[in-house]
């Protein structure tokens, strides 16, 4: 994949997708600590995580380089998605990298499909929340846009600004 390097130029433009990845980017009226506490802070997550009418049950976060997250999200029919991966970058207030493709302990797990990179860049009074999925394959995109990853990614947002909106 050929992106173009981050410069003064370019590192606010909205990011275009490609064949491997999937974006999300609003400007939204949240202050870029309260979005990554609702990222990062497990009691916050659980509230906001998994677009209604699924639930995320649980979330467990160790805020390091390196660290494990695991979150179970749960369907409507009651089945239980658990979903393990290791923070690649953590930057308070600032970006969260996050991939599947390892659990715990750096172990390479069974099957990688994505890093996740969200960023919150202050524009004015306002953030611009941007969130990048990049994937292994064409075929795992693909299969990730066809789940609904726009529609469900937006709902999810309205869900985290709702919660940072009462902290």
């Amino acid at each position: 994949m050929n992106q173009p390097a981050e410069t003064a130029e370019n590192q606010n433009a909205v990011p275009t997708e490609s064949e491997y990845e999937l974006n999300l980017t609003r400007l939204v009226d949240q202050c870029p600590d309260k979005l990554y506490r609702c990222w990062t802070e497990p009691e916050l997550v659980v509230q906001w995580f998994t677009p209604a009418p699924w639930k995320t049950v649980a979330c467990e976060n160790d805020l390091r380089v390196g660290g494990a997250t695991r979150i179970t999200m749960k369907s409507p029919e009651g089945q239980q998605f658990p979903n393990e991966g290791v923070f690649l970058a953590l930057e308070p207030g600032r970006r969260i990298v996050v991939t599947d493709a390892f659990v715990a302990g750096w172990k390479p797990s069974a099957k990688p499909f994505m890093v996740s990179e969200i960023t919150f860049t202050p524009e004015g009074d306002k953030t611009r929340y941007t969130a990048r999925a990049r994937h292994w394959t064409k075929e795992d995109c693909d299969s990730h846009r066809e789940m609904g990853f726009h529609s469900g990614w937006n709902k999810a947002l309205d869900q985290l600004l709702e919660v940072a909106a009462k902290l």
